[in-house]
Order: C-alpha cells, then structure tokens, then sequence
C-alpha cells in the first residue's frame, strides 16, 4: 500500500501528477484513509507505470484512456485494434516530421538568402519574401566575405525558392 507521495516518489513523478491523472480519470487510488488520505495498491502502482510509458511514447491522456479500457478488457479486442492505435499513432508522427523538416527547409533557405549585415532591413530578403505572395526569396546585394563564398554562390541568380 503506498500513500500518493510514496507512489510519486516510486514512479519519479509529483503527487500533482497523481492528482491529474485522478481528475481525468486515468488513474484513481483504490481507498482512502479515515482522515481522506489516498491508499494506492500495487494494482495502482503497474497501472501508473502503464501509463507513464505510453506517455512517453507519445500517447495524449484520451489515447492512454482507450489503451487503458483495453487493457482491462482484453478478451474483447484484438491485437490488431491494438496495432491500428499504434499505426495511427506512428502516422500521426511521422506527419509532424514531415512538417517539421518542411520547416526547418524553409528556415534555412530564408536564413541563407540574408546576409544578416548592419545595414538597414529596408531590403531585408526575408522580410520581402514573408511580405511577398510568391514562394521566392531574393537574396540581398552581395556584401559578404570570402567566408561567405558558399552563400554567394548560391544567390548569384538572384533567385532562391522557398
């Protein structure tokens, strides 16, 4: 039997945590003390840990609570309504890679196409492509170092698309 600080502690999370997963129904402690103190088992214990992993690999609190219904009724689901959760899971990632990588593409492109120098952002480059309607960037007038060979190079069209 563990009191909500000693589950927290076992787990290495807060007893505010506890209390959340309570709120949202995810988890709740098997008894109460006289004086209203929660009574946790080991039960408790191995669901808390249950959940904790499918957090770390990505589940939000209302794919946990399925995984969880499941769980506790598993002559009534198949392996593959499991794996369907996982592989919606996984394209929903893989998604958000995608996007990401689209991001950090187009960042770098912008960041490249400026010379980033003192002078006054009236002909900034990535102002004018956020400000423009079309997917191009123009890079600035060449200013920059031998250093900066490589981005010199690359802007000498004038022309470097988003």
């Amino acid at each position: 039997m563990y009191r909500i600080g000693e589950l927290a502690q076992l787990c290495e999370v807060k007893a505010d945590t506890l209390r959340f997963y309570e709120k949202h129904g995810l988890l709740s402690p098997s008894s109460r003390t006289d004086s209203g103190y929660r009574i946790y088992t080991e039960a408790d214990a191995e669901r808390l840990r249950f959940i904790l992993r499918a957090k770390a690999v990505g589940f939000t609190l209302a794919e946990i609570t399925e995984l969880l219904s499941i769980e506790l009724d598993k002559s009534n689901w198949a392996c593959a309504d499991v794996k369907g959760m996982v592989d919606d899971k996984l394209a929903s990632v893989e998604a958000k890679i995608a996007e990401l990588n689209h991001f950090q593409l187009s960042l770098q492109r912008l960041s490249q196409a400026c010379c980033g120098g003192p002078e006054s952002a009236e002909h900034c480059s990535i102002l004018e492509a956020l400000e423009s309607n079309t997917d191009s960037i123009r890079c600035e007038n060449d200013k920059h170092s031998f250093a900066e060979h490589e981005f010199t190079k690359a802007c000498t069209d004038k022309q470097d698309t988003i």
